[in-house]
């Protein structure tokens, strides 16, 4: 299993299968009514209905209210929470008090981006990506994977913006990332995965040995709520 894969955007139960029976460990749904990825609480906790418990149940919100955010956590089976937005550090923590496993994505790189990563709760996950594109996420868009390695040196963290087959190697060499987030690079368009490419992408991931015995990046150290 390539525990520290995550696979985002989800929207059939089809698809979510494949990925965890590739080896994905944690597959991503999204909440956020621009997407379109979007999902309802109820068709994610179906898409997530059957997987193995192993695989980590990701969501991903963009400026939702703590209470908003836990309750379609509770709906939809979630055991982890990708923020996207401008969340606070409260937010953070009432995620993490639920029992959640909770991820803060970041889009700045140098000095700025060690100081924002310190100033997250040390329980909580880093996201790097490029922040460039008209919605909250990578767009699709590749940049200079290496302008994140000096995060490496004070905490893991995942890496996500432009990832494929092609280049997920590159990109976890350059950034020196432990985990990785994969959406559009897999798509036949917004939504609608590609089986073909994510047979692809796990195939250069194992060639990689990316992953040999890590624990999960995505997964809480307990299930929520335990």
């Amino acid at each position: 299993m390539l525990s520290n894969l995550k696979i985002c955007g989800i929207t059939d139960p089809a698809t979510a299968r494949f990925c965890a029976e590739a080896g994905a460990g944690a597959l991503g749904v999204v909440f956020y009514a621009k997407s379109p990825r979007c999902v309802t609480p109820d068709k994610a906790r179906a898409l997530f209905e059957g997987l193995p418990a192993h695989v980590a149940r990701v969501g991903v919100f963009v400026n939702c209210p703590p209470d908003a955010m836990l309750a379609t956590a509770r709906a939809a089976g979630l055991t982890t929470l990708q923020l996207h937005g401008q969340e606070s550090r409260a937010d953070i923590e009432a995620g993490l008090a639920q029992g959640y496993r909770v991820i803060k994505v970041l889009t700045a790189t140098g000095d700025r981006l060690l100081k924002t990563a310190s100033s997250l709760p040390a329980e909580a996950g880093v996201l790097v990506e490029c922040g460039s594109g008209s919605l909250p996420g990578g767009n699709g868009a590749a940049w200079n994977w290496a302008d994140a390695v000096p995060l490496a040196a004070l905490r893991p963290f995942a890496l996500a913006g432009g990832l494929d087959a092609e280049n997920i190697v590159d990109a976890l060499r350059l950034s020196k990332a432990a985990a990785c987030d994969v959406s559009s690079g897999i798509e036949i368009r917004p939504g609608v995965k590609s089986h073909a490419l994510i047979q692809t992408l796990v195939h250069a991931l194992r060639a990689y040995d990316v992953e040999a015995n890590a624990p999960s990046f995505w997964l809480p150290a307990l299930p929520p709520n335990s």
